[in-house]
């Protein structure tokens, strides 16, 4: 190869490696995280954000702890009724948890009205699972988001201790998108400052020693009926009552 045809291909290599870089940084500037950005829902999810406003402002700062989270979270309504009256209505809970909300729509309702005249001594936060499936959201992208909550959560209820729950393990047998959950749960253990946020992680517990999800704690390999909901509460209790400088609550 001569010396004319040696520089002809360096300039086309140049060409080319610039394209690439100038394409690389545009993607890189053009993406935007949806995670961390609060947004609203529409349909049935207002009426049950306005019906936590009412929930919040009728609790004022009798309510010594606060749920928050989705469909999960929104559960202990349903199949975890009984596990919640006699764990969590002895002491005032405030359940906003909304079913298949995201990181971005729990950053919106604790800025318009669902923690307004709460001070809880401690808030239990479950969040993240909904973010998962979309994937235009990054593992990174649902970390982010899943931290932002935490600072608004400390934000507003600067009172409040904060008990940060992993993600749950979710669908029938192992994943990729399981894989992500378990991602973000062991970066989470980064934000267990010892003082005000503490993270605990006992998605084990959900399954069985196959890795397998059984429909006897989460029928649909996602939502718990209230075996799984005990299964919540007992793994709980211990540093929640810490939290709340009381004597744990025993299993009924």
């Amino acid at each position: 190869m001569n010396f004319l045809q040696r520089s002809l291909v360096s300039l086309i290599l140049a060409a080319a490696f610039g394209v690439s870089a100038q394409t690389a940084g545009t993607n890189a500037t053009t993406h935007q995280n949806k995670c961390i950005i609060p947004v609203p829902r529409d349909g049935k999810w207002t009426n049950r954000y306005e019906l936590l406003n009412q929930r919040a402002k009728e609790a004022g700062d009798k309510a010594k702890v606060l749920f928050v989270g989705d469909s999960i979270t929104q559960g202990w309504e349903g199949g975890g009724k009984e596990v919640w009256e006699h764990y969590y209505a002895p002491r005032q809970a405030v359940n906003i948890g909304i079913g298949g909300d995201r990181t971005e729509h729990v950053l919106w309702r604790l800025d318009h009205g669902n923690v307004d005249t709460l001070k809880p001594k401690a808030a239990v936060l479950l969040i993240g699972v909904n973010n998962i499936p979309d994937e235009s959201n990054t593992t990174s992208d649902i970390l982010a988001g899943v931290k932002a909550v935490v600072q608004k959560l400390e934000d507003k209820l600067p009172e409040t201790k904060i008990l940060v729950l992993g993600i749950f393990p979710f669908r029938k047998d192992f994943d990729p998108a399981r894989g992500r959950a378990c991602q973000i749960n062991q970066a989470l253990n980064y934000i267990d400052d010892g003082k005000r946020v503490f993270f605990l992680d006992f998605g084990y517990k959900l399954m069985e020693p196959d890795g397998t999800i059984s429909k006897s704690i989460m029928p649909d390999a996602l939502h718990p009926n209230k075996a799984g909901y005990e299964i919540w509460a007992k793994a709980i209790e211990p540093k929640l009552a810490e939290l709340l400088g009381e004597k744990p609550i025993t299993s009924p």
